[in-house]
């Protein structure tokens, strides 16, 4: 059967051999480069193409995703064929942080051609605490521990305050999208994982030399960024100067002018010391939002 008719795969496959998979989240790049891609189902919900597969490498199966650059639709603001470079490049960035808060990305040829293909988060476990990340509350005020975004029309004749949690976790993605200038940080994109992690997905609208920033995650606008932050854009900085690998990694994935794009980006942080605020430019909040 083509992998077009078949429904969303809900999790991995077994692993083959009776091997169990590497250790995860946390693949190495190497076993989703040179493994041997399987494609097993397609998830219909996303806008692209979008596979769920199996890769094997040495006796080892774990599961991924596969976007392939032939799926990719059109975008008015970003060049054709472009989406899966911008994913890796944002995995290649949330490394540089320290951060790891997207999963392993990497580029390759596949069934399809060349895509993106990125470790599977799968859900947490029965003994896991899975966090509560985004709600919709009454009155005009959040409550202890959220972080207030904007209302919402809830289709009952009045609208809610949408609201998220004031979480490390979140706060750190906030500074990542930040750096990645990320058009489309929606609810379905952070990925509850075990132990307590969180992990988000989907970056292809990204790295646009122009603000783009659209989130939900607006909470801290305008508030101090943390020491924490400060330190991993100092880092970042660092590690995106002339030379270094970081730079040369990026060079294979997004253009001159997106690259000196983010470098002012991280240096107008660090010397705003604060995260920023929506431009009115742009729509800060993506829709739909989850």
């Amino acid at each position: 059967m083509e992998p077009s008719a078949q429904q969303a795969v809900p999790g991995p496959a077994a692993p083959q051999d009776g091997a169990p998979p590497p250790d995860g989240p946390g693949l190495p790049a190497a076993f989703l480069a040179d493994g041997e891609l399987t494609v097993r189902g397609q998830i219909q919900e996303a806008s692209n193409a979008v596979l769920y597969c199996t890769v094997t490498h040495e006796g080892r199966t774990a599961a991924c995703v596969y976007k392939p650059v032939a799926g990719e639709r059109p975008l008015w603001d970003f060049p054709d064929g472009t989406l899966a470079q911008r994913e890796v490049a944002a995995y290649e960035i949330s490394r540089a942080t320290g951060w790891d808060l997207v999963p392993t990305t990497v580029l390759r040829d596949g069934p399809y051609g060349t895509g993106m293909v990125q470790e599977w988060i799968e859900a947490p476990g029965d003994d896991d605490e899975i966090p509560e990340l985004l709600a919709l509350v009454e009155g005009e005020e959040p409550g202890p521990g959220w972080k207030a975004v904007g209302f919402a029309e809830t289709g009952r004749g009045r609208p809610a305050l949408l609201v998220h949690a004031d979480d490390r976790r979140l706060r750190r993605l906030a500074v990542l999208d930040a750096v990645i200038n990320n058009g489309d940080r929606k609810g379905g994109h952070l990925l509850p994982g075990a132990g307590g992690r969180v992990f988000a997905i989907d970056h292809g609208v990204t790295f646009n030399s122009e603000d783009k920033l659209r989130t939900l995650l607006w909470g801290w606008a305008g508030e101090p960024l943390t020491d924490e932050a400060l330190a991993a854009l100092r880092t970042l900085g660092e590690a995106l100067e002339d030379g270094r690998p970081l730079v040369t990694r990026l060079a294979e994935l997004l253009t001159e002018a997106e690259i000196g794009a983010l470098r002012a980006r991280v240096a107008g942080l660090l010397a705003d010391g604060r995260h920023p605020e929506p431009s009115g430019q742009w729509p800060p909040i993506p829709w739909p939002p989850v």
